[in-house]
């Protein structure tokens, strides 16, 4: 039985052509040979997996090539490759700079490729400057590393740098699809796809996932078997999923997840992916963005019909809510009802139920005091019935039921108030005579006005306050946010005492930065206070002061004088018991 072979060692490139994804530094090194210009000294950096060490062996056996027939000759004589992983004290550097001075036995170069060059001791990298600066004229050296900013600057500054970059997506599965051909194997474009996004730009990760999903489905290498062989979610998934959200179907949405959890998928991974799902369908919207869709063609195509239902506003708060989740996750207790509550608000986007308008600017329970509730009076016209009250002045009442609604009316406008209810009247006092036709009108209006539905009117709260009550509120609103675990927010809020000038709060602010932190905050602590002090007329306005000096800790006696401020009543306890202040 023949010895199996990984693919990424049978389909090793032999020559510059055969490298995938490295078109810039392969013809580099093939112009630099031709015209003679090859530096001594090389370093090879980029991921995993791209190219470093293949591509430095075929330019160690290139350079030896010239005057000889034999495209076999390998010249392995000439070549010599050193872990830096296994071999990086210095003793194994001063037997390389031993051997560096023997000439080559044939061939014209000794080529020396030192791996993962960044593993080597930092006196090994002193020991071998000197030689890598000054090689003899047959010697070539070249170092690959995947950490560049490991190696110290004074090797980087001998060396010619050539950064190798990742395999696109393209380019590993057009060579994907070449491997399979010289193997007989059959495939379908989509499952090429994915095995390459999973390889994450690494040619010889993308050859490893293609022999362990050939040897799960043989010859015939479908898709759907590629899903379930590496347990990604593939774009049907998602597709479906943003069915479900476009037509605000919640429930669905919540069993469709469940159904992923149970197949053993992490929710994390999920909404990473569904984040990265919006994306693709929002560079799907423009034929000028469509290169950007690393997709097969029968993907692009349902892509494309999924990105004409959803709008782009919906499809940039989608990846808005996605996108926050997934930066919550890890520090989430709930992991799963944190995943359920983006898809929620996902599914929510668009819903275009019933919207009922709110009756008040402010709710009835901004305001805990029952002076400051809300009163409910009858608005006595619409405005569309203002005209009408101009031609009810002008008639006299006769009958009864007019003189009642005229009563009725009275008893509203008269009604007693309390310092901050208010009820709005037209202050009407209609006239209606019997010999005319306008009081038969007059009447029918009337008493559709009495039928006038009762509106609720906010009526916002005005009342002074002391600066000294103003800062009591504002410190324990900057003791609650510490509490909250928002130190910084509290140190600003803290950073110095505000001054009240009318109803306006001014604070003090180091710099420009403070300051925009600052007015992420100042919604929420402007209702606070409003509703605190009862005055709605409350404003903060925040100013730079670069001279300002900031808090330093206060002592114990300095605590016991501010608080002696807001309350007075505390010396005159002190000095009642005796008390005394300890630092």
């Amino acid at each position: 039985m023949e010895q199996f072979v990984v693919s990424a060692r049978k389909y090793r490139p032999q020559t510059f052509k055969d490298v995938v994804g490295q078109q810039a530094i392969t013809n580099t090194l093939l112009n630099a040979i031709e015209s003679n210009h090859l530096a001594s000294a090389l370093l090879f950096t980029g991921p995993r997996g791209v190219g470093k060490t293949t591509c430095a062996r075929i330019l160690a056996r290139k350079i030896n090539q010239s005057g000889y027939d034999d495209p076999n000759e390998d010249f392995a004589f000439n070549v010599f490759e050193l872990d830096a992983a296994s071999n990086n004290s210095v003793d194994d550097i001063r037997n390389l700079i031993d051997q560096v001075r023997i000439p080559p036995q044939t061939g014209q170069y000794k080529v020396y490729i030192i791996d993962e060059v960044h593993m080597l001791s930092a006196s090994a990298f002193n020991a071998f400057l000197k030689t890598l600066e000054e090689p003899p004229k047959h010697a070539i050296f070249i170092l690959a590393t995947t950490e560049k900013h490991k190696i110290i600057p004074t090797i980087l500054s001998r060396c010619q740098i050539f950064d190798f970059k990742r395999i696109t997506v393209k380019d590993a599965k057009e060579h994907l699809a070449e491997v399979a051909k010289s193997q007989g194997v059959a495939f379908e474009d989509d499952a090429l796809h994915i095995i390459a996004q999973k390889a994450d730009g690494a040619m010889r990760d993308a050859l490893s996932i293609f022999d362990r999903v050939v040897s799960f489905c043989g010859n015939n290498l479908t898709r759907q078997a590629v899903t379930e062989n590496l347990n990604v979610l593939d774009y049907e998934t998602y597709i479906n999923m943003t069915d479900l959200i476009l037509e605000n179907k919640i429930p669905e949405v919540l069993m469709a997840y469940n159904d992923i959890l149970s197949k053993g998928f992490d929710g994390h991974h999920f909404i990473a992916g569904l984040a990265s799902h919006f994306r693709d369908l929002l560079v799907s919207k423009n034929p000028v963005t469509l290169s950007l869709l690393e997709m097969g063609e029968a993907a692009q195509k349902l892509y494309g019909q999924q990105s004409q239902k959803a709008t782009q506003d919906f499809l940039l708060k989608g990846i808005e809510i996605a996108n926050d989740c997934d930066l919550k996750y890890k520090v989430s207790q709930n992991q799963r009802l944190l995943v359920e509550l983006a898809l929620m608000q996902l599914s929510s986007i668009n819903f275009d139920g019933e919207k009922k308008k709110p009756d008040f600017i402010i709710p009835p329970t901004y305001y805990r005091r029952n002076d400051y509730s809300i009163s409910e009076v009858k608005e006595p016209l619409a405005k569309s019935q203002k005209p009408l009250a101009e031609e009810i002045q002008k008639v006299e009442p006769t009958t009864q039921k007019a003189e009642e609604i005229v009563d009725k009316q009275a008893n509203i406008n008269n009604q007693p108030t309390t310092n901050n209810r208010q009820p709005i009247t037209d202050n009407l006092q209609p006239k209606v005579s019997a010999m005319s036709l306008a009081s038969i009108r007059a009447k029918k209006e009337m008493a559709e006005v009495h039928k006038l539905t009762v509106k609720e009117v906010v009526h916002l709260a005005s009342e002074p306050f002391t600066e000294t009550e103003m800062l009591e509120q504002w410190l324990k609103y900057a003791q609650r946010i510490e509490d909250k675990g928002y130190r910084i927010v509290a140190s600003l809020l803290t950073i110095n005492d505000p001054i009240l000038e009318g109803t306006t709060i001014i604070h003090e602010l180091p710099n420009e930065s403070s300051k925009i932190d600052f007015e992420k905050e100042k919604l929420e602590l402007l209702g606070y206070l409003r509703g605190k002090l009862h005055n709605h007329d409350i404003t903060i306005d925040v100013k730079v002061n670069e001279t300002l000096v900031l808090k330093k800790s206060y002592t114990a006696q300095d605590k016991y004088n501010r608080l002696v401020e807001l309350n007075p009543n505390l010396e005159l306890m002190r000095n009642l018991f005796g008390l005394e202040i300890n630092e």
